[in-house]
Order: C-alpha cells, then structure tokens, then sequence
C-alpha cells in the first residue's frame, strides 16, 4: 500500500490527523532536489535501478545516495531489494499517481 493511498484529495473533505502526518512525510521525502532527481532516474530507468546506477547522475557518494533512497522508501514511495552486495529500488506502483490524486482537485 503506498503512503497516501489512505487520504482523500484535499479539497474533498478535511483531512485526519494521522493522514496529514502520512501525507505531510510524502511531501517532505518530495521536497528535496536530490530525492527528485532519484525518483525521476529510477522512473526513467524503467522504474527500477541499482544504487550503483544512480550515484554518478547525482554526484554523491554512494552512501548518501542509499540515505536518500532510504527516505523514499519510509515514505512509501519506492521498494528495496537486496541483491548480492547491491540494492535495487524501483517505484512503488501507483504511489505517484495516488500522491496527484491526493493533491488534485475533485
């Protein structure tokens, strides 16, 4: 289940406490240009890509790039995988769309 699945679109109706926290946490995982960019190479990536393919597009060391994608993946935007000495990340399926959906008007 992604993160907003859970909220109405916000001219709908108000929102609860606990969905303003689950939508305010996607926004924020959003809101950095670093974490942007990863989710816009991994969807043109074919919505999956090893760490090892985004760090040179972003210029940061591998380990920041893993906090970024870490930040993705507890807001429900993204999956890992572990697989041998690399983690693979690929979208969440909808999650994007049910985050347009959430911020959309009615």
């Amino acid at each position: 289940m992604t993160a907003v699945a859970c909220c109405s679109p916000l001219q709908g109706s108000p929102l609860s406490a606990e969905d303003a926290r689950t939508l305010a946490r996607t926004v924020k995982a959003l809101a950095d240009p670093t974490r942007l960019r990863l989710v816009s190479l991994v969807a043109a990536h074919g919505g999956e890509a090893c760490v090892c393919d985004l760090t040179e597009p972003v210029g940061l060391s591998q380990p920041t790039v893993s906090h970024h994608l870490k930040v993705l993946v507890d807001a429900g935007l993204m999956t890992r995988d572990k697989r041998g000495v690399w983690a693979y990340y690929a979208l969440v399926p909808g999650a994007l769309a049910d985050l347009a959906r959430v911020l959309s008007a009615p």
